[in-house]
């Protein structure tokens, strides 16, 4: 039998992850078909995620009418709802992170996307929904703002696994590295197994290149439309460059010897928004050993059924990426204004979704009464 794209993907060393999860899909056997079918070794949640799950609430009308009951109040209800669903995934994930060693069968909980600019809630929150999920293989998503760095360095201390989401900057990544080489530390020092404490650091593709493609489109010459769908890539390459260097320092090599673990990059926003872009750009073009690549579904199926894996597509990629780059500076175009503006509006995007969830397990808890 003739090896499938996703199992070709994973023998380049990328780790497919799904970028979706809901009570149904837990309950109806779905995740643990992708696990068998589809090479899935890990699952990624967010706030919009929940909120779309619940807004097809059928499978959470139990568990709603018990906190309605109860009393419950919003914030709580929706902190029992997605902690449980995340525990539930986290035991389908266990046997692949046993086997693993902790790199795969994750599943991710985002703390409130309100906190993302207060490093002491953040710190708070993370401990919290690590204790409530109760499971070794849980990350806890921090998104890389100033004062989530403060918070990522906390979190790894305490020997708390973290997914640092809503990267989107070089320049942001390597305090990213630094917050999680500084956590380390600090846990070293307090005599936690370094070896049991993970990271994943979630890097953004899609959005670069939405806002990107935006501005060389208004410029409108035929040398800014042919630069249209490069940055997102050229981005990702490029952290991944970061990346090798970054744990090969005498900093790193000291920690990773004490049985620390790197921090490996993972693709985010790989659904592709550009209709003239083919649908598996973002996880093809971006292969490597020892990356994760989180896709929303309808991404993972165009994948398995027609990506052409092409092994290693980031190594010798290093020089091409900065051309793409140099050339869109050279268009006028600011890297560091897209980059802050892409985090700025990630964070409001997350605190919409959130909000949502809230009206809508509001309304449910409503109904249930």
């Amino acid at each position: 039998m003739t090896e499938s794209r996703t199992q070709q993907l994973s023998d380049v060393g990328v780790s497919i992850w799904l970028d979706d999860l809901s009570r149904s899909r837990i309950t109806s056997g779905g995740l643990q078909k992708l696990i068998a079918e589809k090479n899935v070794v890990g699952v990624t949640t967010n706030p919009s995620i929940f909120a779309a799950a619940l807004a097809q609430g059928e499978s959470y009308a139990e568990q709603v009418a018990v906190l309605a009951k109860a009393g419950t109040d919003v914030t709580s209800a929706v902190f029992e709802i997605t902690t449980d669903d995340v525990a539930d995934a986290s035991d389908i994930f266990k046997p692949i992170y046993d086997a693993t060693k902790g790199f795969d069968g994750r599943v991710s909980i985002e703390v409130e996307p309100g906190l993302a600019h207060d490093a002491k809630g953040t710190i708070e929150q993370a401990k919290a929904l690590f204790d409530k999920v109760n499971r070794e293989n849980v990350l806890i998503k921090i998104p890389a703002t100033v004062e989530g760095l403060e918070a990522i360095t906390a979190t790894i201390a305490a020997g708390i696994s973290v997914n640092v989401t809503l990267i989107f900057s070089l320049e942001r990544y390597r305090d990213v590295i630094n917050a999680y080489l500084s956590g380390l530390e600090q846990a070293k020092e307090a005599g936690h197994d370094l070896s049991k404490i993970h990271s994943v650091a979630s890097f953004f593709v899609s959005r670069v290149d939405t806002e990107i493609d935006k501005r060389l489109e208004a410029i409108g010459t035929d040398e800014a439309l042919a630069l249209k769908s490069k940055a997102g890539v050229a981005n990702a390459r490029l952290a991944y460059e970061v990346w090798t260097q970054a744990f090969a320092t005498e900093r790193a090599l000291v920690l990773l010897e004490a049985g620390a673990n790197t921090q490996r990059p993972l693709w985010a926003s790989t659904g592709v928004k550009d209709p003239a872009v083919p649908d598996t750009t973002y996880v093809v073009d971006l292969a490597a050993p020892s990356v994760v690549n989180t896709m929303p579904e309808k991404t993972l199926d165009a994948v398995a059924d027609h990506g052409v894996i092409a092994g290693d597509t980031i190594a010798h990629s290093y020089a091409e990426a900065n051309k793409v780059l140099d050339a869109i500076a050279a268009q006028g175009i600011s890297y560091a204004e897209v980059t802050e503006l892409l985090e700025k509006e990630g964070v409001e995007k997350f605190i919409v979704s959130w909000n949502e969830l809230l009206d809508t397990v509001t309304a449910a808890l409503e109904a249930a009464k």
